[in-house]
């Protein structure tokens, strides 16, 4: 007898082969599930091919009037700028150069923006760093305690920052007081969010060892917890801290400070040549920060890991 005619290995092909039958239905039910939620989001969101297809056109208008000269009154219109134009001077309409001719203002607001992202990041890593513990249910043995801080971490993030800041805007007037606060509570409930998973993810074997020894709940946690963690909250508040940055150039659309507020006025103006010279300038100022981001982890973190 065979191994292919053993009762037992008969019996093991049928119940495989209706395992995986069930886990192939289960699979196409499951895709099934995901394309039905896709059209139904799309028709309830106006997400329709058509529309789009008559709007990606239309992307091109941008650079069609930011790269136009455009006429003076009452002449010609005189065409597509040459390179000899585009390059031209300050005192050159349209050219990049003259896009630039306000970058003293420029600077001096991407630097209020970083500052605000600086000390929003800052302090929501503190408050994330304090809150973050008592949230995770592995070292805490009150569950009244996780879930009230759990529902508050809930709450900060789950508002966005550009509401935060139109709120704080009322009691702390428009500057980047209102919007440093928005970031700051924001990233407390993200950070603290993430915290707490890496916090649930630290080994439970020092942790155990120092309470043996008598230590107190802060012992454990200084002594236990956080050297296994910290490279894990850095290396987020690293990235979070490029995401405050980005966030900083937002919220000053609600008149909370930072280069927001001068994209918001030269955008209301349709004065294309400054957006795009503002819009060039964060983009730099994203890429610097995370080139300097990625050697801060690769000496610090690395070295703490």
């Amino acid at each position: 007898m065979t191994a292919l005619d053993d009762p037992a290995w008969r019996l093991f092909e049928q119940r495989f082969g209706a395992l995986r039958r069930a886990r192939q239905t289960e699979t196409l039910l499951t895709f099934a599930a995901i394309v039905l939620l896709f059209v139904a989001a799309a028709v309830w969101t106006d997400f329709l091919p058509d529309k789009v297809a008559d709007g990606v056109p239309r992307i091109g208008e941008y650079f069609g009037k930011l790269f136009t000269i455009e006429p003076t009154r009452g002449a010609e219109p005189v065409g597509v700028l040459s390179l000899s134009h585009l390059f031209g001077g300050v005192k050159q309409p349209q050219s990049v150069a003259y896009w630039f001719y306000r970058i003293d203002v420029y600077v001096a607001l991407l630097w209020q923006t970083i500052q605000m992202a600086i000390l929003a990041t800052a302090l929501g890593f503190a408050a994330a760093f304090a809150v973050s513990f008592p949230a995770t249910r592995s070292l805490v043995g009150s569950g009244a305690a996780v879930f009230v801080t759990r529902r508050c971490l809930e709450l900060m993030r789950t508002v966005p920052q550009v509401v935060l800041a139109f709120i704080l805007v009322w009691p702390f007037g428009i500057g980047p007081l209102a919007g440093i606060l928005a970031i700051a509570i924001h990233t407390t409930g993200t950070l603290g969010k993430l915290f707490c998973e890496l916090n649930e993810n630290a080994e439970r074997g020092p942790v155990d060892g120092i309470r043996a020894t008598g230590g107190s709940w802060l012992a454990q946690m200084r002594l236990g917890v956080v050297p296994q963690v910290m490279p894990g909250f850095l290396s987020y508040a690293l990235l979070r801290f490029e995401i405050n940055v980005r966030s900083s150039t937002i919220i000053g659309f609600v008149g909370a400070g930072g280069i927001g507020q001068e994209l918001k006025r030269v955008i209301g103006f349709n004065i294309y040549e400054e957006v795009s010279a503002i819009v060039i300038l964060i983009l730099l100022i994203v890429v610097a920060i995370d080139l300097a981001s990625e050697q801060i982890r690769r000496r610090f973190i690395g070295a703490m890991a």
